[in-house]
């Protein structure tokens, strides 16, 4: 479900600070319920990695790589020179749970804090980054996805334009796959 972007600016997050210059695109959220104390990001990237992929998923993925591959769009990768790696603080690089820099899929994860994690990808379409913050709530906790993106070319815009209707049904089923593995894995009493 998508929320306003006041609410997500109203957390306290390091990405505000980071990525100060670059363009909110949208918020999405998902509430999870109960989990118990202490649940972090980790445990969210656990259980989504722990999951059975979605075959929606998997289909609007595999297309989207297929024709970056077709048409040349994933050839520009992020550099150190373009990346916002040089923008985190010592204190940034010492705290977070990954180092700063892996390989997340197509992405870099620029840190992972426990309420917090921040990944980056640049291609000929965008230069992006996702958000992920976790925030307890009175029943549980709730999940924000929070898309940032920079253009980067004359690409950009016709490419966001494209790919809405996608998002509009990958995210959703996201957000399922990601609230069934929560309750099963942590049920809902808090």
């Amino acid at each position: 479900m998508r929320v306003p972007p006041d609410e997500y600016l109203r957390l306290r997050l390091r990405a505000h600070e980071l990525l100060r210059d670059v363009p909110l695109y949208d918020v999405s959220v998902v509430d999870l319920p109960g989990g118990g104390a202490g649940r972090t990001v980790a445990d969210i990237r656990a259980l989504d990695a722990a999951a059975a992929p979605n075959r929606l998923a998997k289909v609007l993925f595999g297309l989207r790589f297929f024709l970056g591959r077709v048409f040349g769009w994933d050839r520009e990768r992020t550099l150190p020179e373009t990346s916002m790696l040089g923008r985190l603080s010592e204190r940034d690089r010492r705290d977070s749970e990954v180092t700063p820099g892996t390989a997340d899929g197509h992405f870099i994860l620029l840190y992972q804090f426990p309420r917090e994690a921040l990944r980056e990808i640049r291609n000929a379409t965008v230069h992006g980054f996702v958000c992920t913050a976790l925030e307890g709530t009175a029943t549980g906790y709730r999940l924000y996805w929070a898309v940032y993106v920079r253009p980067v070319s004359w690409l950009t815009r016709p490419y966001l334009i494209a790919i809405e209707p996608f998002r509009r049904i990958l995210y959703p089923a996201m957000f399922r796959r990601i609230r069934q593995a929560w309750i099963a894995a942590f049920g809902t009493a808090i």
